[in-house]
């Protein structure tokens, strides 16, 4: 049996996003229907449901120190850069509901895009993340959004643009960079964050607010696809679901 759910990880609100300005989602609570469903497998009982979230981003932006703060309440600042992908699994209940999401970490090095690409399908939310100490890897978030949504349904997937570092951005920088990313987060229809994995600005908040809006996306995806609206058996893993099989912790190049 799994030990419960640490208390940090545990949802009962939907979390607010980091600017209003910047998000496409700034309703203040669950969907009813989402709501109304927890309500019923928390009585009927319910196995775990799981999201697939994918970060990707230019090499150095700071992926796996995000990760790494989030989920191991660290940060490494001699930490070696990713090859191909690495894997983190964090357990969430949200509304009382089991939710574990999946965390991939994919090399930012152009040589193992080949390993990285072949992990993006089949996510629910993609976190695409720069360094707000540089342009030009804003500047290549774009490309990188591009590159993950060729093997996923643009309808069907959450989206976020993370700016990492803040602690390295004086305020007029920051203000500057900003002032850009939100315009690219307009663009591409995602949900702006600002944090620092170093300090762990931010870092919490972004990740309890991705896992409560690919549960809420997931929960009424199901609704939908069974046709009910009573919440029964709406939660629960699909055997033949890509964001089910656990890789290796490491990939190797082709």
């Amino acid at each position: 049996m799994l030990p419960p759910v640490n208390k940090d990880r545990i949802i009962t609100h939907l979390p607010k996003c980091f600017s209003p300005n910047a998000a496409l989602h700034t309703k203040e609570g669950f969907h009813p229907q989402v709501s109304a469903a927890c309500q019923v497998q928390k009585t009927d009982g319910v196995s775990f449901n799981i999201g697939k979230v994918i970060v990707v981003g230019d090499v150095s932006v700071g992926k796996t120190c995000l990760i790494s703060r989030f989920c191991k309440g660290a940060f490494d600042k001699n930490y070696k850069a990713t090859i191909g992908v690495d894997f983190e699994m964090e357990r969430f209940e949200v509304l009382g509901v089991p939710f574990s999401l999946q965390l991939w970490d994919t090399a930012g090095q152009e040589r193992f895009k080949c390993i990285a690409s072949t992990y993006y399908r089949g996510a629910q939310a993609i976190i695409v993340v720069f360094d707000l100490s540089s342009l030009n890897s804003l500047d290549h978030a774009r490309e990188w959004l591009e590159d993950a949504m060729k093997e996923n349904d643009p309808s069907s997937v959450l989206l976020f643009l993370v700016g990492t570092k803040k602690d390295l951005s004086s305020p007029d920088q920051l203000a500057e960079v900003e002032q850009e990313a939100i315009r690219l987060s307009e663009a591409i229809k995602a949900e702006y964050w600002a944090v620092s994995a170093k300090s762990g600005d931010g870092v919490r908040d972004l990740f309890l607010r991705v896992a409560s809006l690919t549960f809420e996306a997931n929960v009424l995806a199901e609704l939908e696809k069974s046709g009910s609206r009573h919440g029964k058996d709406i939660i629960r893993i699909t055997d033949s679901s890509e964001a089910h099989q656990k890789p290796n912790k490491k990939a190797n190049c082709c």
